[in-house]
């Protein structure tokens, strides 16, 4: 897939510190209002390192400043792998991180303003899979494995596993994959909730482009109200939530009165356009 110029930076194709070859090993590319963070090491099964680590933290801050990049869509170069987790072989780089604000993967301690979008082929584990639940949605190929694998070493999860992956399956879930360790397929983990879609392979990407640029159609001041209203009020008490879901209220009233009058002008019927 050909991706857009790039106005920000011309030719560069992403931040971060770069590998031992020269090259950046995260990608960042422009698709519309959709950018792209591709972790680039299919040589190590797009496992982290430190200086990867980096480089998505730069590619998050990149992401986070260009107002007209909508949604995120992160993913991992080749077939095999999303991420499998940090690099074993290169540990070390990342012991600096461990107590990292940001996250010892990256950007996985924070939380973005704008939709992400998981784009998985093959394998994400361990840390690829703390990735992966970072994001707000997560697209599949039907031949994707995710897991806990560490479990059987003793590596403990650090980059937000213990915390997300209960509230988007449920704790009971959640805590079959963190004690056993087990390795679930695409079909069941989109049956449990940890995957929004499952599609043929080779056709994650462009899926979750589509997804990211359909998003990005949408009214966004009230999209990113709602958003951040649901993602915050998951800890607080129901009276709370309330209160934070109705503060959005008359900020975006205006985009409510316009929103109704175009569809009492006749836009949208009968739930055309409705959806992603």
């Amino acid at each position: 897939m050909t991706s857009e110029p790039d106005a920000t930076s011309g030719s560069n194709p992403g931040p971060g510190a770069g590998r031992h070859d020269g090259s950046c090993p995260v990608r960042y590319e422009r698709h519309g209002a959709a950018a792209v963070v591709s972790i680039d090491r299919p040589e190590r099964r797009n496992a982290v390192d430190g200086p990867t680590a980096e480089a998505l933290q730069a590619a998050l801050q990149r992401f986070e400043g260009e107002d007209d990049a909508r949604a995120m869509v992160l993913t991992g170069t080749g077939e095999v792998a999303f991420c499998a987790g940090a690099d074993l072989k290169a540990i070390e780089t990342l012991g600096g991180r461990l107590m990292s604000p940001d996250g010892p993967m990256g950007f996985t301690r924070l939380t973005p303003s704008k939709p992400t979008i998981a784009a998985i082929s093959g394998f994400a584990l361990a840390g690829g899979l703390e990735l992966a639940l970072w994001c707000d949605l997560r697209i599949a190929t039907a031949g994707s494995k995710l897991g806990y694998p560490e479990r059987r070493w003793g590596v403990p999860l650090i980059d937000g596993g213990t915390q997300r992956l209960p509230r988007i399956v449920g704790l009971g879930r959640a805590l079959d994959l963190i004690l056993t360790g087990r390795i679930v397929d695409a079909d069941e983990a989109h049956a449990m909730g940890m995957l929004t879609e499952v599609v043929a392979d080779g056709a994650h990407l462009k899926r979750a482009i589509e997804l990211a640029n359909n998003l990005a159609r949408f009214p966004q001041r009230t999209m990113l109200a709602d958003r951040r209203a649901a993602i915050e009020g998951l800890g607080m008490t129901l009276q709370q939530g309330l209160a934070l879901e109705s503060e959005a209220g008359p900020e975006v009233y205006l985009d409510a009165v316009s929103g109704a009058q175009r569809f009492a002008s006749g836009e949208g019927r009968g739930g055309a356009g409705a959806g992603a």
